[in-house]
């Protein structure tokens, strides 16, 4: 059976990883979820990931998770636009979360970038995901 979210299924594996305390989770891998993987790794929420071929023209991805004396770094991650309600935001209408502790993760025309680099471009688009 095909997957109808798989940003939100990637989500939901690092969620339920740092939960247990798991200090790697693995999730197929695609160019987006790469991309959100790298925004995650330059802020700090994770400590890297790795592109594995499992078989032929098969890839997972290989996230490490990051943890602070022992509690998980990344206290909330949630998927804000899902296949059937698609959120867009202009960059001077998107809120800031956590007051600014927190990031929103935004695909834009330039690529997948946080709500500072897209502050910073001056650029909106689709708003992904939100991570404290």
């Amino acid at each position: 059976m095909a997957m109808s979210d798989p940003l939100g299924d990637m989500l939901t594996r690092i969620r339920n990883g740092q939960r247990v305390g798991k200090s790697k989770v693995t999730a197929p891998a695609s160019r987006l979820r790469s991309n959100v993987l790298d925004v995650l790794k330059r802020e700090g929420f994770i400590r890297d990931f790795r592109t594995q071929e499992q078989s032929t023209g098969i890839s997972e991805l290989e996230i490490e998770l990051k943890y602070n004396e022992g509690q998980p770094v990344i206290n909330e991650i949630a998927r804000v636009s899902t296949p059937g309600r698609r959120v867009y935001s202009k960059i001077k209408e998107l809120p800031r979360y956590y007051n600014g502790l927190g990031i929103t993760i935004l695909s834009t025309p330039r690529g997948v970038m946080s709500d500072q680099e897209a502050r910073a471009a001056n650029v909106g688009g689709e708003v992904l995901c939100r991570v404290f």
